[in-house]
């Protein structure tokens, strides 16, 4: 299978039955993103994480009981 990557355009294959291609080709909003973009983003989000400038929400799951 032949997927483009979103940020660079460059085009790679991918083996058409691995679980990211069935993903791709079943949910049509997911996007690809070649190893290197993807190296890339982690490196530079991890170094702003290190900063403490950087903030992380994450979801707060309240617990609602059944009366």
């Amino acid at each position: 299978m032949r997927v483009q990557c979103v940020i660079c355009d460059e085009i790679n294959s991918i083996d058409s039955n691995c679980l990211q291609a069935k993903r791709l080709r079943n949910r049509r909003l997911t996007t690809y993103m070649c190893p290197s973009c993807h190296q890339r983003i982690g490196e530079k989000t991890k170094k702003r994480l290190a900063t403490g400038d950087f903030r992380v929400y994450k979801e707060r799951k309240s617990e609602q009981y059944l009366s």
